[in-house]
């Protein structure tokens, strides 16, 4: 007997019998959760995508060591435009922290924070990978149920001819 459970705005909270559905309450429910199945993926897959940036931005401060200073760098203009120029104050370094804001910090300070907005993004993904597959365990169910409801309105017509 599979039952989906759901708690609805008020906090009350109801429980599904999926059996007792009908094939096309059956067919909603499953394009619904796969709806909600492409959201979290899509989230998860943003989140890594920042996680691995993080994670560049900061291997890329590691690599600013005081013999670096005076070194020739390409400073990007746009995504696609670069000027040349000489790498100097590699002490300090000017960190995105959101919606257009930059802070100058150390290359210490700039490592501590990405490292924290990291361990921040990870903690998010593990949050979202047992919803994500609770969701796909539950697909399958509905799968295996609409199988059944087909198989056994193929029999009942099958003995009625």
């Amino acid at each position: 007997m599979s039952e989906v459970s759901s708690t609805v705005s008020g906090g009350e909270s109801n429980v599904v019998n999926l059996s007792e559905l009908n094939f096309t309450q059956l067919d909603q429910l499953r394009n619904q959760v796969q709806q909600e199945i492409a959201v979290l993926q899509s989230s998860m897959s943003q989140l890594k995508e920042i996680q691995q940036r993080l994670k560049d931005s900061k291997e890329n401060a590691a690599l600013l060591t005081p013999d670096t200073e005076g070194k020739d760098i390409l400073v990007p203009l746009t995504a696609s435009m670069y000027i040349p120029g000489k790498l100097k104050h590699n002490n300090k370094v000017m960190v995105d922290i959101g919606t257009g804001y930059y802070v100058e910090k150390s290359v210490k300070e700039a490592k501590e924070y990405f490292q924290r907005r990291m361990d921040h993004i990870t903690k998010q993904i593990e949050v979202l990978q047992p919803t994500a597959a609770e969701k796909v365990k539950l697909r399958e169910t509905i799968m295996m149920l609409m199988q059944a409801k087909f198989q056994a309105h193929l029999q009942q017509s099958h003995k009625s001819k």
